[in-house]
This record gives structure tokens, sequence and C-alpha cells, in this order.
């Protein structure tokens, strides 16, 4: 009996997963995001390479990813209220692999250029504009509110088991065999992920189909409208501005702590982009199992990210750098997976794909800002020092949300009303 209770109980962490059409979604994504961590990892350790470790080229070049996705991303999430997601999702799927295709080839080649760099970046950064806001609204069309929680864990654990296993698996590849062959594996990991949505049951998805009515800034207005005057909203958008601005810049931040700070090489810097990825994954499969999910959870977490942020700035050891990036790891993905969930819980079916978009936009839009933020002041002050502040300022978000919060619980009933 007691095996019985204990299978149920592991089981209850994958519920998700007897949805046909998520398993699909879910197994393709987990391949697929691998190959994307692998790019991530080698496109930065190509970037120091070319530029003789120069974080203001990383912090660029970063910028330049993500700079679409700040000016897009809200426009990508009307999209995603308008338009059907598979079919999208399908297409933003093959530009992805083409993209990854055209950088590996360039690579292999010996004809790559920084600039070149840039223009993939760019590239990339428009794609994900629009494919970002589609793959977060789609889960819930995958497999209806019920399923949610578990089913935002599952999603989150097959993006960390990426963050694990792509960024050690670049490591060892770049070191055996060079970067092209990185960036090729992951044009072909976006096979499996395009098959598994050509599989899909259409007649299985949750929820209505598209509204085309209105045009796009009518649309676009609507979304913002509902994310600043509902309350709870507004509360977990404040901490991802901050932390999604300052904190969530692990694609600068890893390279320039193994590079500039513990001076070490392409393997170290898999094992600690992968040390956060082990931290992370447990945070989501914690989420999985989760029955509830509060704000109380989402704050927590993210002051433990500020903090722990802040002591890997003043880390000089590689293996302590590995302990703190588990933590940075653990703590951001409970934070994130916190957010995403109560977004989704709390935006109606319609408004969706905007308020996730907005999400998207304070975590990865924002990176430019962050990006060129740490890249300047870590080329200027020392990495370290840059750092620290974003830990300071990512502490200074959650604090403001929880101001804010206060405020709300202890304002008159009329001030309630206002807000």
């Amino acid at each position: 009996m007691n095996t019985a209770r204990f299978v149920a109980s592991a089981a209850r962490g994958f519920q998700s997963l007897r949805v046909r059409n998520f398993r699909l979604f879910w197994i393709g994504q987990l391949i697929s995001l691998t190959g994307t961590w692998m790019q991530t990892t080698a496109q930065g350790w190509l970037v120091l390479k070319l530029t003789n470790a120069s974080p203001f080229a990383l912090g660029t070049v970063i910028t330049l990813q993500f700079l679409p996705v700040m000016v897009f991303a809200l426009f990508g999430g009307v999209l995603a209220d308008r338009l059907p997601k598979r079919s999208t999702l399908v297409v933003t799927q093959s530009l992805l692999m083409i993209q990854a295709a055209i950088f590996g080839t360039l690579v292999a080649t010996g004809l790559i250029q920084l600039w070149q760099v840039y223009v993939l970046a760019v590239t990339q950064g428009l794609i994900t504009a629009i494919d970002n806001p589609l793959r977060q609204a789609f889960i819930y069309e995958l497999v209806g509110r019920a399923d949610l929680v578990n089913a935002v864990g599952l999603n989150s654990m097959t993006f960390q088991g990426a963050r694990i296993f792509g960024p050690a698996l670049a490591g060892v590849v770049i070191q055996l065999i060079g970067i092209a062959p990185t960036l090729i594996l992951n044009a072909i990991s976006f096979i499996p992920v395009i098959w598994a949505l050509l599989l899909m049951d259409r007649k299985a998805f949750f929820g209505a189909p598209p509204s085309r009515d209105g045009s796009m800034l009518g649309k676009l207005k609507e979304g913002l409208g509902f994310a600043v005057h509902t309350p709870i909203i507004l509360s977990l958008l404040i901490v991802v501005a901050f932390i999604g601005t300052f904190g969530y810049n692990f694609t600068v931040i890893t390279p320039l702590v193994a590079n500039n700070i513990l001076k070490t090489d392409a393997t170290g810097y898999g094992l600690l982009s992968a040390a956060m990825g082990f931290g992370a994954l447990f945070a989501a499969l914690g989420t999985a199992y989760a029955r509830r999910i509060t704000m109380r959870r989402m704050l927590i977490s993210g002051g433990f990210f500020s903090i722990f942020l802040g002591a890997l700035a003043l880390s000089t050891s590689f293996w302590l750098s590995m302990v703190i990036f588990i933590l940075i790891g653990f703590a951001a993905i409970t934070c994130a997976t916190a957010t995403n969930t109560l977004l989704q819980l709390n935006t109606p079916e319609q408004l969706r794909g905007r308020v996730m978009s907005i999400n998207i936009l304070l975590t990865q839009g924002s990176t430019p800002i962050g990006g060129f933020f740490l890249g300047t002041l870590g080329q200027l002050a020392g990495v370290a020092t840059a750092i620290s502040v974003c830990a300071v300022l990512c502490l200074l978000g959650v604090g403001v949300a929880v101001s804010y919060r206060w405020r709300l619980t202890h304002a008159a009933p009329k001030t309630v009303r206002a807000a």
C-alpha cells in the first residue's frame, strides 16, 4: 500500500503528460531547447574568442539579440491572441532552424566575423519576439486550467534540463571538435519539435478559437490596461522588471565570471552553466509537485536570488562559484515559474498572450538594457563590481513590490478600489 501511494505521489508530478498534445510538445521542447542552450553557450564563447575576451562585445551581441524582443514582444503577444498558435509555431521554429544552420555554416567555413554574429543575433531576436509569447500561451491551450500549474512546472523542468545538458554538452563538443558542430547540432534539434507540432490533434486543444477583431494597437492597449489596473499582475511585473533587466542576464554573467573572474576554459564555462541549470531543474521539479503557487513564494525566491547573485560577485573560487550558481538557478526558476503560473491563472483567456508578452518583454526584452549596462560597467569598473550593482538593483525591485503589496493590504477601502 505504501508503495502504491509512493508511486501515485511520484506520478502526480507528471500528471499533465497524460495529455497527448502536451506530451508531444514537452518531448520536442526538451530536444530543441538542449540545442538552443548549446548555441547560446557556443555564441558567447565565440564572441570572447573573436574579440580577445571583450565584455563590451559580449554585452553588445546579447543586446542585439534581445533588442527585437524589447521592441516587438508586445506585438508578438497580440499575434499570439489572434493567430492559430500551433501552425504559427511551426513557422517560427522552422525559421530558427534556418538561422542556426546559417550560423553553423559560416563558422564551419571560417567566414564568420563579429558583424555577422551581430546580424544573426538580431535575426534570432526578431523570430523569438513572436515565438516566445506563442509558446507560453500555448501551454494553457494544450492542458487547460486544471493541469496548468503542473504543465508550467514540467515545461520549466524541460527548459532547465536543457540548461544542464546543453551547456555541458556544448563545452565538451567545443573542446573536442569546435564551435561549428555545436551550432549545426542546434539546427538539427529543431526537427523533433516541428514534427511534434505537426502530429498534434487540433480537436483536443482547450479554449476558443483566436479572435481577429480590433486593431493591433487597440488590442495592445487593452492588454496593457489590464496589467496596470490588476494589482496582482502589477505586483508580479514590478519584480520581473528589476530582476529581468538586471538579474536574468545569464548569457552575459556566466561567460564573464568564467573568463574574467575565474579564468577557466570552455569546459569550466560549460560546467558553471550546467550548475545553474542543475539548481533550476530541482526548482522546476518542485513546482511540478506544488499544489498551490503563491505571491509569497515568488517574493521570497526573488529576494534570495538577489542575495545569491551578490555572493557570486565576491567569489574567486571555482567550486564555491559552482555552488552559488546552483543556488542562483534554484531561486531564479522558483521565482520565474511562480510568476508565469500566477500570470496565467489570473489572466482571462482572451488576454493571455498579451499579458505573457509583457512578462517576456521584462525578462528577455529588457536584456539589451541589462546586458549593455552589465557589459559597459564591467568594462569600466570590473566584472565583480558590475554584478554586485545588478544584485542590489534586483533586491530593490523585490522591495518595491513588497512595499506596493503592503500599501494595498493596509490601504483604506477607497484606495483599494482605486488600485
